[in-house]
């Protein structure tokens, strides 16, 4: 899975009929601190994802699992929104924060 900020949508008239009634995110990669890594990805949205929210991306033979893109002909899709992400500094074996 890798962590994204939704960016923008796409609409199409013209599409496999497996993407009917299906949202299409404009979706940039990010790491853990939310810096993107990778712009610009098209998934389809599995849970009501909109412009400005983080959420987590599946993508590959993954996507068949998500009950919402099953069928649909995509290699990519948002199964979640996240509501926080935090990252724990270790050091000397110790967690901080």
């Amino acid at each position: 899975m890798r962590l994204g900020r939704v960016v923008g949508t796409v609409t199409g008239t013209a599409k496999d009929p497996s993407l009917s009634g299906q949202k299409l995110l404009i979706v940039d990669l990010t790491d853990g601190n939310l810096k993107v890594v990778t712009p610009h990805q098209v998934v389809v949205d599995a849970v009501g994802a909109g412009v400005g929210d983080v959420v987590l991306v599946i993508m590959g033979s993954a996507v068949r699992q998500a009950k919402n893109a099953r069928g649909v002909a995509t290699d990519a899709a948002a199964v979640a929104i996240v509501d926080e992400v935090t990252i724990a500094q270790v050091r000397d074996g110790k967690e901080n924060e």
